[in-house]
């Protein structure tokens, strides 16, 4: 395309058309413009008297998209007198590496002059590119500042993580996301302050509350909203553009839940917790999430199944029927039909009397059957087809021929006669089951075998 041809085709673009996407011109250019934060940035907080003092160290900032991190880096860039240099994890290499460190020790050397790094999705670095530039973090070749979405303990290298001071960065609320949006239509400069916008009640409040605490999805939805509005004119002959609560709401799309390692364990973890606290509703929520999230539905009841014993057990022992009934539903009927005996188990598990005797009572005997001395089975509780009779040894007695179907004797082997592991509570069908063991052993702690 010759010059001719592409200033023809610049010229028929609109305004519009030829400007940077919203988000892009409302990033905040200073600390009194930066939204949200407030935990790290307010007035006397660390992370802010070290940038006004330009004595920010090698930092990672750690939060979820559209929080500020990167608009608080390109802030710190304006703001320092040092040099600033930018890289990508994901684009970047160990070549791109040296020549910042190349650059940075040829004005370290000449002009005094520091260089902050900042490097977005540090998080996607390998551990030879880590390496690369650990010493010039350590000697202070370097101010190293790394966005990531992910937790840095995890996903990036010890090595690096021990060099900086992580910060983390919360999810902006609805109305810091609010906020960003009213600038944005008062911005004349950068925003639509230079036009009659006039925004039906809840348009804005219902964008800020979708985007999910990301100011760059709802800057996004504004300007689409704004674009796609045709022109209006009022009684008085003003032009004006209205943005109506059905135009917002078509103008954010369904919000994503952005799920890492962290918060699918995070999430499975309040799960269980609702069913365990007796919360239906809680845990219905949860599970809600985890579906929209796209996590496995086998690996949710996987858990159910679990808990109706770990939290339930004999307290209510129709759980687990319902709880093995939703994993036998969702392998016959499948999703989205199983979602519906699953939340059926749920509540049944959430609702149900709770009891953990179970799981007392095993890992009493799991550690009573780590410890060793492995005593020998009682010889009356052997097989029967191979032993050879003894009359000094004591006959195995048969239940069935006593009253009640109940007949006193030991099962457990010598040196552990009088252990007792399963220890019912009060609790729902339990209650029941710990009167007819009281009557049939006595007090639970005197129990006597001969």
């Amino acid at each position: 395309m010759n010059d001719t041809e592409q200033q023809t085709l610049w010229s028929g673009l609109t305004e519009h058309e030829t400007q940077p996407p919203l988000a892009q011109r409302m990033r905040p250019r200073s600390l009194e413009e930066f939204i949200g934060q407030e935990h790290l940035l307010a007035q006397g907080r660390l992370l802010r008297r070290a940038i006004q003092a330009d004595r920010l160290q090698s930092s990672i900032f750690w939060g979820p998209p559209g929080c500020g991190k990167t608009t608080l880096a390109s802030i710190i860039a304006g703001m320092t007198g040092s040099a600033f240099e930018k890289l990508n994890a994901v684009t970047s290499g160990v070549a791109d590496v040296r020549k910042v460190l190349k650059d940075a020790d040829e004005r370290r050397v000449r002009y005094g002059k520091a260089t902050y790094l900042l490097l977005d999705e540090c998080h996607r670095w390998s551990k030879s590119q880590s390496d690369s530039i650990l010493p010039a973090i350590e000697t202070g070749l370097i101010r190293f500042i790394g966005s990531t979405t992910e937790n840095p303990m995890v996903s990036m290298t010890p090595a690096i993580v021990s060099r900086c001071r992580v910060f983390q960065f919360q999810p902006l609320s609805q109305a810091d996301v609010q906020k960003a949006l009213e600038a944005a239509l008062k911005d004349e400069e950068r925003g639509y302050g230079r036009y009659d916008v006039r925004c039906e009640d809840g348009a804005l409040r219902y964008i800020a509350g979708v985007a999910g605490g990301d100011v760059r999805t709802a800057l996004g939805a504004l300007e689409l909203a704004f674009l796609t509005t045709d022109e209006e004119t009022d009684d008085h002959g003003v032009s004006f553009r209205r943005i109506t609560l059905s135009t917002a709401q078509e103008s954010v799309q369904k919000p994503m839940l952005k799920l890492d390692e962290d918060l699918y364990y995070d999430m499975l973890s309040a799960f269980i917790k609702s069913m365990r606290g007796s919360d239906p509703d809680a845990a219905l929520l949860w599970f809600s999430r985890m579906l929209y999230a796209g996590v496995d539905p086998k690996l949710i009841v996987r858990r159910i199944v679990v808990h109706a014993s770990e939290d339930v057990g004999m307290a209510d022992p129709t759980a687990m029927l319902l709880a093995s009934a939703a994993a036998t539903a969702l392998e016959f009927v499948g999703m989205p039909e199983a979602r519906i005996p699953i939340a059926q188990a749920i509540i049944a598990v959430s609702m149900a009397e709770k009891s953990n005797s179970v799981v007392e009572a095993l890992e009493l005997a799991q550690a009573d059957a780590e410890k060793g001395n492995f005593s020998p089975v009682p010889v009356y509780l052997r097989d029967q087809s191979y032993a050879v009779p003894h009359a000094k040894t004591p006959q195995y007695l048969y239940p069935h021929q006593y009253p009640g179907h109940f007949v006193n004797q030991t099962y457990l082997p010598e040196g552990y006669e009088h252990k007792v592991y399963y220890h019912p509570t009060e609790q729902g069908h339990e209650a029941k089951l710990k009167a007819r063991h009281l009557r049939r052993y006595g007090a639970e702690h005197d129990k006597t075998r001969p």
